[in-house]
């Protein structure tokens, strides 16, 4: 599942502190920096860190006055590609795409180490393994890794891609396209997944990563462009340095960081937040020496599968699309 989709530059603001005697001289107001943040989709538990980092003050500590925002029209890697906002949520293989094409990406951390996503369906319709995919109908937002993904998953068990019906569903909702539709969807465990157990509608779920290392990649990420790393490197690391001690936050208290995000965005389902976040936390860091950490393999391993099914005209710089570099030394 991909989760769908000014204040003016420097603000300063002047406090004047007076005392009973009224002689101490007035202090300016530390001075913050507007920065935008755009997400991916609509606001869910992959972005509590960011939400946590605002609301906790931990942004306003490293000089930030952040807002949060949806994306536009042309979608969130544009916006941060142009600069229209200086950080956002991305994917691996979206940023390995427009590397492709000259679009300036650079991930600066994963928001989850392992990728949570797969095909999942309801139990009723009997998908347990990629051969089952064989005489079903698949729905998808159009994009051509969708008819990848499931021709290397199939192939992998010897089934034939060729006998699986796709049609595009666009934002359609999961629940009613299954039952309508289609037979199996792409999703995100952690917000579909749950919200299928919350409803009492068991999922068989095909984890992508169960298939092949090279599917388990970064997917959401948090991303910049080249040119904020170039200019402003110190505001790079000053955001990094809230956003990851928002995550651990999320980490470490999830039910406390899910009714933050609740605060933040009430038309939310607070049962799904609690519960969503509940299973994500522990998956942020998973195994990763610290949060948002990346490995050169896994962007490797991924541009390799894209070019082994023609997703790509050519290998990318995998050194220029990523960096550990602005993740602060421990973020707890």
């Amino acid at each position: 599942m991909k989760w769908k989709k000014i204040a003016p530059l420097m603000l300063v603001s002047l406090t004047v502190a007076m005392s009973g005697c009224g002689n101490q001289a007035a202090k300016p107001a530390k001075q913050l920096t507007d920065v935008k943040v755009v997400l991916d989709w609509t606001p869910n538990t992959n972005h509590t860190g960011l939400y946590v980092a605002k609301d906790q003050g931990y942004f306003e500590k490293e000089g930030l006055n952040v807002q949060i925002i949806g994306p536009g029209e042309g979608g969130a890697d544009a916006m941060i590609a142009s600069g229209a906002a200086e950080f956002g949520v991305s994917y691996q293989e979206s940023i390995t795409q427009g590397r492709i094409q000259g679009v300036p990406l650079v991930s600066i951390a994963a928001v989850i180490q392992h990728n949570t996503s797969g095909f999942a369906s309801p139990v009723a319709k009997n998908i347990k393994s990629p051969k089952d995919f064989q005489g079903k109908t698949y729905g998808g937002w159009g994009a051509p890794s969708e008819s990848a993904m499931i021709d290397s998953l199939m192939q992998s068990e010897k089934a034939d891609p060729s006998k699986v019906k796709i049609v595009n569903i666009g934002d359609a909702d999961y629940f009613t396209a299954v039952k309508r539709d289609i037979d199996f969807a792409w999703i995100y465990y952690a917000w579909t997944g749950v919200d299928a157990e919350l409803r009492g509608e068991p999922l068989n779920m095909i984890y992508l990563n169960k298939y092949s290392d090279k599917l388990d990649y970064y997917t959401p990420v948090l991303a910049t462009n080249e040119k904020m790393i170039k200019e402003k490197p110190e505001l790079v690391k000053a955001f990094m340095a809230a956003a990851a001690k928002g995550y651990q936050f999320a980490i470490n208290k999830p039910e406390d960081a899910a009714n933050i995000l609740i605060k933040a965005v009430p038309d939310l389902d607070k049962k799904l937040v609690v519960a969503s976040q509940k299973w994500l936390s522990p998956r942020y860091q998973d195994d990763a020496p610290r949060w948002g950490e990346q490995k050169r393999v896994v962007w490797e391993n991924y541009a390799n599968w894209m070019l082994d099914h023609k997703l790509l005209e050519k290998n990318i710089d995998v050194d220029a699309a990523f960096t550990n570099n602005f993740l602060p030394v421990n973020s707890k």
